[in-house]
């Protein structure tokens, strides 16, 4: 019998809900070698090794087939993995680490609550600063697509290297596209969220590749885990 991989978080309250909701559908998990060690077996499904990974990761080794299943952000694998990639599927929704993805603009922009808005003034500050409007972001590939389905095509993608919603105070960008739970720091930043600027309501996911989807692991797994949702 092949050997399946699922990946969890490696560290932080990420890994120990991730082990917890595990332990609530009946699963455990247990470490090889060292305490710290990023290997492990999944006890209650024999044939199922266990990888411990960055959230980001595991996102990015469903997408390259590296690991079979893992446990990560919606929005990071939205990020790596469009939503209509037929290679890797979404499982199950767990329910916990929520955070939305959003739109946000400076709170004195009084006449830009949608994104339609954004897109009419997209011109007018490109005709006043001879630059396009810039988008600070983490998510490239979720913020391309979203602004593309809205008809948003006056902007740039900066890279946001540390706190994303400071990016319109030092003067980086006038947008930005990040996660919020209580949208508190966007306020104490005097940003807003558009209207219609909430891209992804994201969750803790379990997502795997297309190809072990009939595997009697996978059922099992998947069944036990949406009980916990």
């Amino acid at each position: 019998m092949t050997t399946l991989t699922l990946a969890i978080p490696s560290k932080g309250r990420l890994m120990e809900t991730t082990a917890e909701c595990l332990g609530r559908a009946g699963f455990s998990i247990e470490r090889l070698g060292a305490d710290r060690g990023y290997r492990g077996v999944l006890k209650g499904i024999e044939g199922v090794e266990v990888a411990f990974l960055s959230a980001s990761e595991i996102a990015q080794n469903l997408r390259d087939g590296k690991v079979d299943l893992g446990v990560t952000g919606q929005d990071l694998l939205h990020e790596k993995i469009p939503p209509d990639n037929a290679a890797t599927k979404l499982l199950v929704k767990l329910g916990f680490g929520p955070a939305d993805v959003v739109v946000a603009v400076p709170e004195c922009w009084l006449d830009v609550a949608t994104m339609a808005d954004l897109d009419e003034i997209a011109e007018s500050f490109y005709e006043r600063h001879g630059r396009r409007l810039r988008v600070a972001t983490k998510y490239h590939n979720i913020t391309r697509r979203f602004f593309a389905e809205k008809g948003v095509t006056g902007y740039r993608i900066v890279e946001s290297l540390g706190a994303t919603e400071g990016a319109p105070a030092a003067g980086i960008a006038e947008i930005i596209v990040d996660i919020t739970t209580t949208g508190s720091t966007l306020a104490a930043n005097s940003l807003k969220i558009l209207d219609d600027g909430v891209i992804l309501k994201s969750t803790a996911v379990l997502a795997g590749r297309a190809a072990i989807l009939d595997d009697p692991r996978t059922a099992r797994l998947v069944a036990a885990l949406s009980t916990m949702t």
